[in-house]
């Protein structure tokens, strides 16, 4: 099982909203509510939000 809670931990330190993240990367709400779920998105999803937070896939990333 995938989970983002590396992610909104990042989130979090950099006093960042998930809405803020949505938005500056553009991603839908639909994908910020699978993200939510800790359900599989696009590749291309999490490369834009690692180039956004300037971090390693792993920072965002972890199988549980």
């Amino acid at each position: 099982m995938i989970s983002y809670k590396p992610m909104f931990r990042v989130l979090l330190e950099k006093d960042m909203t998930k809405t803020q993240l949505r938005q500056s990367v553009g991603f839908s709400t639909a994908t910020l509510a699978k993200l939510s779920k800790n359900e599989c998105v696009s590749l291309e999803v999490i490369v834009k939000i690692c180039k956004y937070l300037n971090c390693r896939i792993e920072d965002i990333i972890e199988i549980v």
